[in-house]
């Protein structure tokens, strides 16, 4: 395994176990673990693993992997201020909680289902852009997965 995937893991193992609330705290457990690492590399190992900052519950942020979000799986449960997807024309809207749009969009954008195109996310909202020629319910049955 080359250092840089088991750099990778080891972020990954450490975001899922501990609350880690910004880069400089992730740093000094690499340092800990015996990594030589810039805050620049850390910097482009969190934007490739697609780390997202969301609230914690206690009036701070916290790192989470996709998937991670509000626990494991997906996790979703009680982040929708209501969990409908609306529709203007061809493109979706969904409502989150405020802190959660951007984790869910880019878990939504990883595991992209053959209907979505890509998402754009804001603080508590999610644009979902559908690919061409799906009905407007195909697209709703396969965020199911994701909303509900």
């Amino acid at each position: 395994m080359s250092v840089r995937n088991e750099r990778l893991d080891v972020i990954c193992r450490i975001i899922e176990t501990k609350k880690v609330g910004n880069q400089e705290e992730l740093l000094n457990y690499l340092i800990k673990k015996g990594f030589s690492i810039t805050q620049a590399t850390l910097s482009r190992d969190l934007k490739h693993l697609k780390v997202v900052k969301i609230p914690d519950g206690e009036d701070k942020y916290v790192y989470r992997l996709p998937g991670q979000i509000n626990g494991t799986g997906n996790g979703y449960t009680d982040i929708f201020t209501h969990p409908d997807i609306e529709f203007s024309g061809n493109l979706a809207v969904v409502k989150t909680r405020p802190g959660y749009a951007m984790g869910i969009a880019s878990d939504i954008d990883t595991h992209a289902p053959e209907e979505i195109l890509g998402t754009i996310a804001g603080d508590d909202t999610i644009l979902i852009i559908p690919r061409e020629g799906y009905t407007r319910e195909q697209v709703a049955k396969a965020l199911e997965k994701f909303i509900k």
